[in-house]
């Protein structure tokens, strides 16, 4: 994720960032403006007396709004994704802080303590991992025989939650805790469970196919078809408008289709590397 100035807007206008979409569909920036060019040209030379195509111009600003309307739902929902997501690490971040706090005042064993400052960074870090399709290597904290299991778990995250329910149900057993307060671990790792469903549930459901295709093909039909209606008010400047146009329709698109899956590494998705280090600090801190 960028970190950046919102105030500082003047400089945004003349940077050329590596994020920036004009870097992205510079290839398709060019083929739409040869592609409106031989429309323009056919439409200047070969039908220049067109009176059916004088009109297009009322019909294509109503598809404007139609298609801004569009637009607008789409980049909301994928927005609502990523503030989604955000949320619900922040939750993880709460929990995970909630869980050692509590953890830190008992009266257990300096290995216990380090198995908690090992296990509750390493979920955290397996959640942002698995949520990218990887899997993360077997820490030194743990014991050969717990390696090859975590090596071998079909869900590390849970295998992680696993052991830290085991863990705390350990130290009831050794008296160090109360039911009730064998109730309060549980519920911070059941939230935690929780957190891990919902990033799933964002991660494995994106917009349906076919509402996609439809806007894309919406956009490209309405950009290509463009200098029919504008020719005739500005010739050959028409090639310019909509390919301009097309730039800011589509980006629009491409950047709802970056946030809406917010757990990867692109440039505009969340800190989850950040968000795991603050788990990890959190979790010395306190053990």
């Amino acid at each position: 994720m960028i970190n950046y100035n919102p105030k500082n807007w003047f400089s945004f206008i003349f940077s050329f960032h590596k994020s920036d979409t004009a870097r992205i569909l510079w290839k398709e920036l060019i083929y739409i403006a040869l592609l409106t060019s031989i429309i323009t040209y056919v439409q200047i030379h070969v039908f220049p007396d067109a009176d059916y195509l004088k009109n297009l111009t009322t019909v294509y600003s109503l598809l404007g709004f139609v298609i801004s309307l569009l637009l607008v739902f789409r980049t909301n929902t994928a927005y609502d994704r990523w503030w989604e997501g955000r949320k619900i690490w922040g939750s993880m971040v709460n929990d995970t802080r909630n869980f050692v706090s509590k953890i830190s005042v008992l009266e257990i064993s300096q290995e216990t303590r380090l198995r908690v400052r090992g296990l509750v960074p390493l979920y955290a870090l397996c959640v942002k991992e698995h949520l990218r399709s990887n899997r993360v290597d077997a820490l030194a904290f743990l014991t050969e025989e717990e390696k090859l299991a975590f090596k071998h778990t079909d869900h590390q995250p849970l295998w992680v939650v696993k052991e830290l329910r085991e863990l705390i149900q350990a130290l009831k057993n050794q008296n160090k805790m109360d039911n009730i307060e064998l109730s309060l671990f549980n519920q911070n790792l059941d939230r935690l469970v929780d957190s891990l469903g919902a990033c799933e549930r964002i991660g494995n459901t994106p917009i349906p196919f076919s509402y996609s295709l439809f806007i894309k093909k919406f956009i490209f039909i309405y950009v290509v078809t463009m200098p029919l209606a504008f020719v005739e008010l500005f010739g050959y400047y028409s090639i310019f408008i909509s390919t301009f146009v097309f730039y800011a329709l589509v980006s629009m698109e491409l950047l709802a289709e970056e946030i809406e899956d917010p757990f990867g590494t692109d440039e505009n998705d969340l800190p989850t590397d950040a968000l795991c280090e603050t788990i990890l600090r959190n979790t010395e801190s306190f053990i």
